[in-house]
């Protein structure tokens, strides 16, 4: 099976890269197809620029941009966007070139640049780094509507002068500017918009709309700009969600046939037939129904004032508020036999990867648990920035910029409990079943999809459906649980310039620093919730249900549904848990970094670029906790540290441009980058952990009387960690045939000095007191006072490599009757080999967060008389991605292959009274693409025998529909 997954990788990118060659052949016929210019106008570049609206206006102004700047860059403007069917500027951006959307909820969120994660990149607006709400560096972008903006440039390479640039590049955000636009100018827009199918959750709509205006104005003649801009999103969203735990063969739980069996009071067979005894079997699963609502509002600012030739000041101001609402309900259970005696019958299994696993069967004694969930999520972003430009002489000028960028996160986490029946007082490991209805459930398991079940009971059913605990295993000592996690970060920089102008070789010189400041705290503030009258189970009254949830999309059918803002109050009370995890999600990171740069610009005939050197003074320390105690029932021992470390980079950096004619020019850029370490990764908090179950249910070697055994464990962070620093090397040709049509191939090689990875070792937990649960757990053992530690450390050697195909055709200079049509495509190809200095399995490959092997987008257009189609298609294979895990903390996994596909239509009137009006239909996930993650990252999980690995999460989000105006004047 892995064979055969890597030939068939291997055979799709000869296929993509032959595509790609294959668009590249034919580009010279468009080239011959140009109208041979006067000798004087050789060079595309220097032709009379034709005026173009629309998609082609976009991807002029795009190519422009790529060409003109010295570093090697991506851009899109804001034609591009306005016309683009996208929620956010993360949806643009991720069809640029080496670039990749992550999937959030449904909706593109984070960018990975050239297969690294979104931490490696850093984001500006208008040049400013950007607080982020997430609990690292990435900012999410869904914060930033693209109406709003005019256009974004990434840098793969860097520039010296543009301090806090990422590893893998830079994502720099841009506003309009009043003055350069030169002319007064408003613009509406309004659209509605509307999922696939029906709602979900019947007390959540499925519809909404987007709006926005702006203004741009000049005063003073022309001494005075002004631009502003408001943009409102209310958009619904649903998801429907399943996921499986994970799979064990079963077969010897209980072999009631066998002489003597396991257990002489084991009945009955824990699998039949015998034949599968070795099959893999689901051990437990879920499925919910999601509804989420977002909205936000947004506004924008900007006031430029350059009363002579020799004063210019820029003000800008963003705010956003960006708000959601997400509806949960469905159910989950573990079918396990180590739980409740559950057993298995009629299994049929199938071979996969030279494993047995189980694709259809019964689950018998199992207990399904209702869940009804409703989580809220504000995030509010404040960013100001003030420039002053002062030109000293005709040669030299003076600038300076202010800046100040905020980012607050609040969120509400609620889960809640119900299960089928009623007993009297709730579960604890004393009453384990109380409530607890047993079920017997049918199941099919397909290799892809959602998996179909089939129960035995009405789980909609309000006479008999009860709140409280029904987790096996003498329940999870609670009711449901309501978390507030709270994450603030405040940036505020100061730049100084100065700029010099020369004739020569070198044609100017740049010279500066810079001084950033960032705060970042996290708390999450973690409560259980308890049913009233001492967790007596009770049934709900009618006045807080609403309509059942219908968990149809995996055949179970419908389960009751609350209405939780209503009934939290009347039912549950809630309990804070101050337990180790408590304290290890509780952080303060704080950083200064000063940048002093030097940068001097060529342009000595075709040769253009730059070279530079950065100094880079970085002072990084956390506060946090080290927990001395686990003692059960006992108030947990914190004691507060604070830690740190100061680092000096140097980073040089060339970017060369040759141009060599004929529209065809040659890029080399080289380069030392460095990306500052994960804020989680760099808390000072390091807490224990101590198993108690090691020896129970099924005893590893070691558990005998007198023997060692080692429970003890911990994690944390790692406040000396050193920056993420590589060297890096790029190449590019680019062939610009004209205004609409051009071809890049471009490599790049990064040899990582440093990375970040977790790092597993001993540590002698002497000192730390046994919990008496331990002491009684392991009362014929002795308790070894030697455990695992397991921290983010720094690792020496590695490598990126990639190709990257980009292009765009104006099939309209290959025969006029083609006029209006194009394609815009791109293919990069990366892979990375990592050398941890310390690894406990040197087999296991280590990967980089974000990268995908291959990543393709393409997009075909027909624009033509006010007529306006664009359909749009981007893919990446499969990456470790960061996402929300249990109790509210981050974690990877393995998110497969993506594809998804978009497309737009509209018309432009382009004359009478109508003119300016535009009117547009979109519909976005035109497939339906589903989100998928696989079990066993990097290590553990569950694996065939061939390393296959089986199915983990699959979510689909259903058709996004708009239907809308623009209007401009």
């Amino acid at each position: 099976m892995g064979k055969e997954r890597a030939e068939a990788s291997r055979s799709k990118k000869f296929h993509l890269a032959a595509s790609a060659l294959a668009i590249a052949a034919a580009l010279p016929t468009v080239a011959r197809a140009q109208d041979t210019p006067p000798p004087e106008e050789a060079e595309p570049h220097e032709q009379t620029e034709i005026i173009v609206t629309g998609i082609r206006r976009g991807l002029q102004d795009s190519i422009n941009l790529k060409r003109n700047e010295t570093s090697i860059v991506e851009a899109i403007s804001a034609e591009d966007i306005g016309k683009l069917p996208d929620v956010s500027i993360a949806e643009s951006i991720a069809r640029l070139p080496g670039l990749a959307a992550q999937r959030v909820n449904g909706r593109a969120q984070v960018i990975s640049i050239r297969g690294l994660a979104p931490d490696f990149t850093t984001t500006l607006l208008n040049g400013r780094q950007q607080a982020s709400s997430g609990d690292n560096r990435a900012v999410e972008f869904d914060q930033y509507p693209s109406e709003l903006l005019s256009g974004v440039v990434i840098y793969k390479t860097p520039d010296a002068q543009i301090s806090g640039m990422g590893l893998s590049g830079t994502a720099d955000l841009r506003t309009v500017r009043p003055l350069e636009f030169g002319r007064k100018a408003i613009a509406l827009n309004l659209r509605g918009e509307k999922t696939e199918g029906e709602r979900l959750n019947a007390d959540v709509r499925n519809w909404g709309f987007r709006a926005s205006a702006s203004y741009i104005d000049q005063f003073a003649n022309d001494t005075i700009g002004l631009a502003i801009g408001y943009a409102y999103l209310d958009s619904p969203s649903q998801n429907k969600h399943y996921k499986a735990y994970g799979y064990e063969a079963f077969g010897g739980v209980c072999e009631p046939d066998t002489v003597p069996p396991p257990d002489p009071m084991c009945s009955p067979d824990s699998v039949t037939p015998d034949t599968a005894n070795d099959a893999l079997i689901l051990n437990g699963q879920e499925a919910f129904a999601t509804s989420r609502l977002n909205k936000r509002h947004a506004a924008i600012g900007i006031l430029e004032w350059e009363p002579s030739d020799n004063v210019h000041s820029t003000l800008d101001v963003y705010y956003s508020r960006f708000e959601q609402e997400e509806t949960m309900r469905g159910a989950q259970w573990f079918s396990n036999a180590w739980a409740d005696g559950a057993f298995f019958t009629d299994v049929e299994a199938e071979d996969r990867g030279g494993t047995p696993v189980a694709m259809s069967g019964t689950a018998n004694r199992v207990v399904p648990i209702l869940r009804n969930d409703f989580n809220t999520r504000e995030d509010e972003l404040f960013s100001a920035g003030l420039n002053n430009e002062f030109k000293l002489d005709d040669r030299t000028r003076f600038v300076t910029d202010l800046s100040y960028s905020t980012n607050n996160r609040r969120e509400q986490i609620l889960e809640t409990y119900a299960g089928y029946g009623m007993g009297t007082g709730g579960v604890s490991p004393a009453t384990p079943d109380v409530g607890r209805t047993f079920d017997t459930i049918d199941f099919i398991v397909p290799d892809d999809g959602y998996p179909t079940y089939s129960e035995g009971l009405d789980y909609a059913d309000a006479d008999q459906i009860s709140l409280g605990d029904r987790a096996p295993w003498g329940g999870w000592a609670h009711d449901g649980s309501i978390r507030f996690p709270d994450v603030k970060e405040t940036v505020w920089a100061i730049d100084l310039r100065l700029s010099h102008e020369v004739e020569g070789f070198f044609s100017g010189f740049d010279a500066g620093v810079n001084f950033t400041h960032r705060d970042k705290t996290k708390r999450v503030s973690d409560n259980d919730l308890f049913l009233k009258n001492g967790r007596q189970q009770v049934t709900v009254d009618p006045r807080y249900l609403v309509d059942p949830t219908s968990l149809g999309f995996v055949g179970f059918g419908n389960v009751l549904s609350i209405d939780l803002e209503s009934a939290l109050d009347e039912y549950w009370v809630s309990a804070p848990i101050l337990d180790a995890n408590f304290f290890d999600k509780n952080w303060d990171i704080e950083e200064e970094v000063v940048t002093w740069f030097a940068k001097a610009n060529i342009d000595w005939g075709n040769l253009r670029g730059n070279i530079g050197v950065q100094l880079v003074q970085q002072n990084q320390k956390s506060s946090g906790v080290v927990i001395n105690g686990l003692e059960q029932g006992q108030p947990i021992v914190p004691t507060l540290i604070t830690e740190g470390a100061e680092y000096t980079d140097i980073l040089p950096s060339l970017n060369l441009i040759y141009d060599l004619g004929g529209g065809h020019r040659l890029r080399f850029a080289a380069s030392k980058t460095m990306a500052r370490p994960r804020m989680d990764e760099m808390r000072a908090n390091v807490t224990p952990g101590f198993d108690l179950f090691q020896c129970s249910n099924r005893p590893p070697p070691g558990c005998a009387a007198g023997e060692a055994v080692n429970p003890w464990s911990a994690s944390g962070g790692n406040p000396n960690l050193e920056p993420w620093r590589a060297t890096a090397l790029d190449v590019a040709y680019e062939w610009y045939v004209n205004s609409t049509t051009y071809l890049s191939i471009a490599g790049f090689y990064k040899d990582l000095d440093t990375y970040i990875y977790q790092q597993t070792g001993t540590f002698d937990f002497t000192g730390i007191p046994v919990p008496a649960a331990g002491q009684s757990a392991y009362a014929n053992q002795v308790i070894s006072p030697i455990g695992q530690i397991t921290l983010p450390a720094n690792g020496k050697g590695g490598t990126i490599k990639g190709l990257e195909f980009s292009g765009a055709i104006n099939f309209g200079t290959l025969w006029n009757p083609l006029e209006g049509l194009g394609l815009i495509g791109s293919l990069s190809l990366t892979e990375s080999d990592l050398n941890p200095t310390s690894n406990p399995d040197p087999t296991q490959e280590v990967r980089i967060p974000g990268l995908s092997g291959t990543i393709y987008n393409i997009t075909a257009y027909y624009e033509r008389g006010g007529f306006q189609a664009r359909i749009s298609q981007r893919y990446r294979s499969a990456f470790k991605g960061e996402v929300v895990q249990l109790f509210a903390t981050r974690g990877f996994t393995e998110i497969l292959a993506d594809k998804q596909i978009d497309a737009q239509v509209g018309y432009t009137f382009q004359g009478g009274a109508l003119e300016g009006l535009g009117v547009l239909f979109q519909v976005n996930n035109l497939t339906d693409s589903p989100y998928r993650t696989r079990l066993g990252l990097d290590s553990g999980g569950t694996t065939t025998a061939d390393g296959g690995t089986l199915l983990e999460t699959y979510e689909k989000y259903g058709r996004q529909f708009l239907l809308g105006f623009n209007y401009r004047f």
